[in-house]
């Protein structure tokens, strides 16, 4: 059978590769051709595009990009009709792939239009709620990796499969290395200010220099594998001693007393890992967002961690909220011996027991080679 995936960044390319490698254990006869990245191609098959060359983030750099946002759309519609595929699986990434979505259900008097699946829904509950209207009318099946979604998506019409989180399956192999006295006794904070470069130059250097007041811990930046060490170092106050390190984020993390985490899937991550955090995350124009938040986005909270457990487990440090006086306010109290320290450690263990367990890319498979033969 033949598979088309479209995966726009690096946490896509992971959950994507995971999924790949379930997809050849069902289907001997698996062939793969996507949109991704390197895990995917690791895996096997045809890489078309590199997310690298697809991932603008905020308003202004996707109209500076909206040419080559378009000509890659056009791209991977015409690669798709051409290669045939039984199926598309789309991967998060839902400005991209709602429009290719949208695209292949206009083709479905065509015989040759594969089936649209969508694995890890697109988070319409934040903000673009009017996104569901779409996806009823172009995505045949949705596969959910966050348990509330099935009730979210349910309310308003639409069944979905909630099939586990990958998080924990990518991260079965650490977890097993989590050594509770170790992150203890660590003097090591973990910095992880997210895989866009425009989360980097909002996030990062107010960050590092909270995090720099605590002197007796040295500070390690995760370095996201699609940006260059020279772009960090751009953001990096005068006088703040700082490793950059990439390939290593859950290394990093399991060897932190704590860490600050610029919001998305490595909140989620840091939590499974156990590690006590802050959830950080600016952007530009802040105060007019501020302002606007109310009205763009619809959910109590911005990070998993705190959806899944659907209580404040993490504090969040949102524009205006994101300045160095409350990051150091609320990175000294998660830190050993911190008041906040145990509470968070033991709201992780439940939010854990919320997630399931491990084979979310297996379960998906199965799934997906489900419904395409029926």
């Amino acid at each position: 059978m033949k598979y088309y995936l479209i995966a726009g960044e690096p946490s896509g390319d992971l959950h994507a590769s995971n999924l790949m490698a379930a997809l050849k254990e069902e289907d001997r006869e698996a062939e793969f051709r996507f949109f991704g990245g390197d895990k995917m191609l690791a895996v096997g098959g045809t890489l078309v595009k590199h997310y690298r060359d697809l991932a603008y983030m905020g308003i202004i750099p996707v109209i500076m990009h909206a040419r080559t946002i378009l000509k890659n759309m056009a791209m991977c519609k015409a690669d798709i009709m051409k290669w045939q595929p039984d199926v598309v699986i789309l991967v998060d990434y839902p400005g991209f792939n709602l429009d290719i979505a949208k695209y292949l259900h206009r083709m479905r008097g065509d015989a040759k239009s594969p089936k649209v699946f969508y694995y890890i829904a697109p988070k319409i509950w934040a903000w673009k709620e009017y996104r569901i209207k779409a996806i009823r009318r172009d995505v045949d099946e949705m596969f959910s990796i966050l348990p509330f979604e099935v009730k979210w998506f349910a309310d308003r019409d639409y069944q979905i499969h909630y099939v586990g989180n990958p998080c924990v399956d990518a991260l079965e192999p650490y977890i097993s290395k989590y050594d509770a006295a170790r992150v203890e006794n660590s003097r090591q904070i973990a910095i992880l200010s997210g895989s866009r470069k425009q989360e980097i130059s909002d996030n990062l250097a107010i960050m590092l220099k909270a995090a720099s007041t605590f002197r007796d811990y040295k500070l390690v930046i995760a370095g996201a594998p699609n940006i260059d060490e020279a772009y960090y170092r751009k953001f990096i106050p005068e006088g703040v001693d700082v490793k950059i390190e990439f390939g290593k984020t859950y290394d990093i993390l399991l060897n932190s007393a704590a860490a600050l985490v610029t919001s998305g899937t490595a909140t989620l991550e840091t939590a499974i890992l156990r590690v006590p955090q802050v959830v950080c995350y600016n952007m530009a124009m802040r105060r007019v967002m501020t302002l606007i938040r109310p009205f763009l986005i619809k959910c109590p909270y911005i990070s998993l961690v705190n959806l899944v457990a659907d209580k404040p487990i993490v504090e969040e440090l949102i524009l205006n909220r994101m300045t160095v006086d409350n990051v150091r306010t609320y990175l000294s109290r998660i830190l050993p011996g911190g008041s906040d320290r145990q509470t968070m450690l033991d709201d992780y263990d439940e939010m854990n027991k919320i997630l399931g367990g491990p084979g979310a890319s297996v379960r998906a498979a199965r799934e997906i080679r489900l419904k395409v033969k029926g």
